[in-house]
């Protein structure tokens, strides 16, 4: 239970900064498909990246190889996750969240080559700078408050599922 609520907690810091970063990066945007202030897809990318990083820290004791390797899974894993979910958005609500055309080496317009490495970095960036700030902060957050999040998160995406 304690591993569930430490990745709860994760995903749900992360969901909600990256509404805000998105909501202030591209105003113009609709910054996703739900109307809390939460970008899920942040929430599952830190997850995910915490989740290999562990991985990758276990099985590989050179600093290189980690940096690498931690590299590398941002940059395929993020790049697949957002073509993924922008084919499902598109296919599931009728609408483009993003396009990637003008980028180099666009692929299916949803991702880029150039976004792949904007991936890699930021999952570096993730976990030699932020993780460690975050890491003092996650075990603060209280469970009653996640699970209170999960719930207002639920309805929030079972109403943008069946009413929107």
């Amino acid at each position: 239970m304690v591993i569930y609520m430490y990745y709860l907690k994760n995903f749900f810091l992360f969901s909600i900064l990256g509404h805000f970063l998105e909501t202030f990066f591209y105003q113009n945007q609709d910054p996703g498909i739900l109307t809390g202030y939460w970008t899920p897809i942040y929430g599952i990318g830190i997850c995910i990246i915490i989740f290999f990083n562990r991985i990758i820290n276990k099985k590989y004791q050179n600093k290189t190889t980690r940096f690498f390797l931690n590299f590398l899974i941002g940059f395929i894993i993020l790049s697949t996750m957002e073509l993924i979910g922008g084919i499902l958005i598109r296919l599931i609500f009728h609408k483009t969240f993003w396009n990637y055309e003008k980028h180099l080496f666009p692929i299916l317009k949803y991702t880029s080559l150039e976004m792949s490495f904007v991936w890699g970095l930021a999952s570096i960036l993730f976990i030699y700078i932020i993780k460690p700030i975050s890491e003092k902060f996650i075990p603060k957050i209280k469970n009653d408050i996640i699970i209170i999040l999960i719930i207002i998160f639920l309805t929030d995406a079972l109403a943008t599922i069946f009413i929107k």
